[in-house]
């Protein structure tokens, strides 16, 4: 995966609030004034562990994420950082 998110460093974007639900997860952004649902329990918990790794890969290892489904982690990962709800940190 070449243009792939998951060899990055990301975080919640500072201005991120989220309140887990029984579905996943629902994400709002103060300073955007953005709604949007994590519809998968797993993403909640990748989302809650980049903050302590080193890569988003490694937030989806330690959340349990098999390898046959990086590709759609990859790809939720990579419209929660363009709108904004995730941020890339320094590494």
């Amino acid at each position: 995966m070449p243009d792939s998110v998951l060899h990055r460093p990301l975080e919640l974007s500072p201005d991120v609030s989220v309140r887990p639900e029984p579905f996943g997860a629902l994400l709002y952004s103060f300073g955007t004034r953005r709604l949007s649902f994590l519809k998968d329990r797993r993403l909640l918990d990748v989302v809650q562990a980049l903050a302590t790794s080193d890569t988003a890969q490694q937030a989806c290892a330690s959340a349990g994420v098999a390898p046959e489904s990086l590709p759609a982690f990859d790809a939720a990962l990579s419209r929660l950082l363009r709108t904004g709800l995730l941020v890339e940190r320094a590494a």
